[in-house]
């Protein structure tokens, strides 16, 4: 006959966790003392960081009122409460000590590097330099560096929760690629560019409001004309900006134009397109001598540049030169 089959396991929990559910006593003791856990987190959340998750602690916190509850001793004469209070916490401090990304040793020698420097501050009345600081502590300058990095590193923060005035200007937009910057490099460039053309008294009111930054009262005063009159100006010069630059994205290309000479910015080609058009439209609709200057006006800021010459307005990353505005108006 075959050997009998062993008997099936029995279904339920392992043996060893049936043999650590707790007691009554046990029990007892966890119910009465379940709001010291919440004092004690609440207590330690105080001096944390925002992005510490309190949940995790209030759970280790309640796993170390379990474990103290099946080993306490109430022969020793020590208070259960006393007991779990010292249990509890050092469960915090290792769930604590679990997230941060720095070891324990870069965090001591961080509060080092702190406190020495609060010292040295005090003493000298100034901020403490590099060396200073290092020589105190007893360690090398590239050493001090390293430590630094380490700290930097194990640094966290919500992007989420990060405001424009808290630093949420610092995190790089996500469509500001070398495309979109290069286009808007441009487009200032052919603001610049507009100004120029703009004529005389219009473009001294945008320079003298926008970069001078005069009032219109003064302005009046230099031209000679009211302030409501500086205000139309001002309006009137807008406009035309904004029809200038507008008809730089407007290519007529059911006009053929001349062959683009290599090098030369696609603008100019537009533009030669667009003054070929406005010859026909003004032989065949016969518009008015304002359309006909806003055209020339759009011509003119297409001609006046090329693709390189207008990304020399700005720096590498976008940023205007400080010397544009002073060119601009010399150029006049």
């Amino acid at each position: 006959m075959p050997a009998p089959l062993p008997p099936a396991p029995q279904l339920g929990r392992p043996a060893d966790t049936q043999a650590a559910a707790p007691s009554a006593a046990a029990r007892e003791l966890i119910e009465t003392h379940l709001p010291l856990v919440g004092h004690l987190v609440r207590e330690l959340a105080g001096r944390l960081p925002a992005h510490v998750n309190r949940d995790d602690l209030t759970s280790a916190g309640m796993m170390a009122l379990v474990t103290s509850a099946q080993g306490f001793d109430s022969s020793r004469g020590v208070p259960f409460g006393r007991f779990a209070t010292i249990r509890i916490r050092g469960a915090l401090t290792d769930e604590l000590r679990s997230m941060d990304w720095a070891s324990r040793g870069v965090r001591s020698r961080a509060r080092e590097v702190e406190s020495v420097t609060g010292q040295l501050t005090a003493a000298l009345g100034r901020t403490p330099r590099r060396e200073e600081i290092a020589k105190t502590i007893g360690v090398a300058v590239a050493e001090l560096d390293t430590l630094e990095a380490d700290v930097h590193r194990a640094a966290t923060l919500s992007v989420e929760g990060l405001a424009d005035a808290a630093g949420g200007d610092l995190v790089p937009s996500k469509d500001e690629g070398p495309e979109v910057l290069l286009i808007r490099r441009e487009q200032i460039g052919l603001l610049h560019d507009a100004i120029a053309e703009l004529p005389d008294r219009l473009r001294s009111v945008i320079e003298e409001y926008f970069y001078g930054n005069r009032r219109m009262s003064d302005i009046a005063a230099d031209l000679g004309v009211t302030e409501s009159r500086v205000s139309q100006l001002r309006t009137e010069a807008l406009a035309l900006l904004r029809d200038g630059l507008a008809g730089q994205d407007t290519e007529s290309s059911a006009v053929p134009g001349p062959r683009r000479a290599e090098g030369q910015s696609p603008a100019i080609s537009a533009a030669a397109r667009r003054r070929v058009a406005d010859v026909h439209a003004v032989a065949a609709d016969k518009p008015s001598r304002r359309d006909v200057a806003r055209r020339a006006y759009v011509a003119a800021i297409a001609s006046r540049s090329t693709l390189a010459s207008r990304l020399s307005v700005t720096t590498s990353m976008g940023e205007t030169r400080a010397e544009t505005v002073e060119g601009l108006r010399a150029a006049q």
